[in-house]
């Protein structure tokens, strides 16, 4: 049976709603998967006419068991969050109220059996904290509604895989947050996750946090020491294959050569850069060690508020997310 995919809209002012109709415009996702949408239903609608995609119509539903699952019929559980003919490209309270509530609801749908992964559309900080919900983001909301406290972002492209020890915080804070217990747990998260999807023998890099990883004290006040060295020396007494900590700044050409299976980043922007210069258009956002086994699996790109409405957003990244999320879901389905 095909998995069920709960695929929640985000921000409904931004991109999400037209790279949604896009993505399901392609007959090979229903070759793959049982797409189901969590949003609006008047918003989709809209986003169809706005993206050429004419024929497609918006089959509104209650619960999955009603779904149809037919390509050139999207069916959406309509949550009714949003005011009549919401403006594309606008912050919104009320945009940011109903993409945490989609997410929500597709935490309950997951946790109950009735679908088998959860891809997100992208929401916006900004919107959701107006919206009365200060989460930094979807992996924070995700951890928070499956009572997950190990767990991490992972970033994906077909050339590269990269893990964080820290994200959504600033860089001073994520040095201070990073622990040896924390770096140990990353690396363990990043071995299994790599076993599940059928690597017996998976090959880690780690990031160092200072400049050519401290060169040997030269740089910073002994981080990789104290917080790096120790989880190493554990995961490798464990069996697991780890490299480092080592200079940043050379282990993504070595991860990409082939070097490495999946680099451990420790903070954001020492993981994101590198992704995002390969290319967002099919880079995939993918949530960690949720309890549960809840899959989850993101475009990897903002709301872009400048180009929604516009018909022009870009749904490669959309479909790279479904595809993982497929490859990483169990392939039974009770419906």
């Amino acid at each position: 049976m095909k998995p069920i995919i709960a695929i929640t809209m985000g921000d409904a002012a931004g991109v999400g709603p037209e790279i949604i109709v896009k993505a399901l415009s392609h007959a090979d996702v229903y070759d793959m998967c049982h797409p189901i949408v969590i949003g609006d239903a008047d918003t989709l609608e809209r986003a169809a006419v706005i993206s050429g995609q004419n024929d497609l119509k918006i089959h509104t539903v209650e619960k999955v068991a009603e779904a149809r699952f037919e390509q050139g019929s999207i069916d959406c559980i309509d949550l009714h969050l949003l005011p009549e003919a919401l403006p594309f490209g606008q912050l919104s309270a009320a945009a940011g109220n109903a993409a945490f509530h989609y997410i929500a609801k597709a935490v309950e749908l997951a946790k109950a059996g009735e679908v088998q992964a959860i891809c997100t559309a992208p929401l916006n900080k900004e919107a959701l904290h107006k919206g009365g919900h200060l989460y930094p983001g979807h992996t924070e909301i995700l951890a928070k509604l499956t009572e997950t406290e190990d767990f991490s972002m992972m970033l994906s492209t077909g050339q590269l895989k990269v893990i964080h020890l820290t994200t959504h915080v600033g860089l001073i804070k994520a040095v201070e947050m990073i622990t040896p217990e924390r770096t140990y747990n990353v690396l363990k998260l990043a071995d299994q996750v790599l076993r599940t999807a059928g690597n017996e023998h998976p090959r880690i890099a780690l990031c160092g946090i200072n400049p050519h990883a401290g060169e040997n004290g030269l740089f910073g006040n002994g981080e990789e020491e104290e917080k790096l060295v120790p989880a190493v020396e554990k995961a490798r007494a464990e069996g697991m294959d780890v490299f480092g900590p080592a200079p940043a700044d050379t282990l993504f050409y070595r991860a990409m050569r082939g070097d490495f299976d999946i680099v451990v980043a420790c903070y954001h922007d020492q993981g994101h850069t590198p992704i995002k210069v390969l290319g967002i258009e099919e880079g995939v956002n993918i949530t960690i060690g949720l309890k549960g086994g809840i899959i989850r699996t993101s475009v990897d790109h903002g709301t872009a508020f400048d180009i929604a409405g516009k018909g022009i957003a870009d749904e490669r990244s959309m479909l790279a997310a479904i595809r993982s999320a497929v490859e990483l879901a169990p392939a039974e389905s009770e419906l």
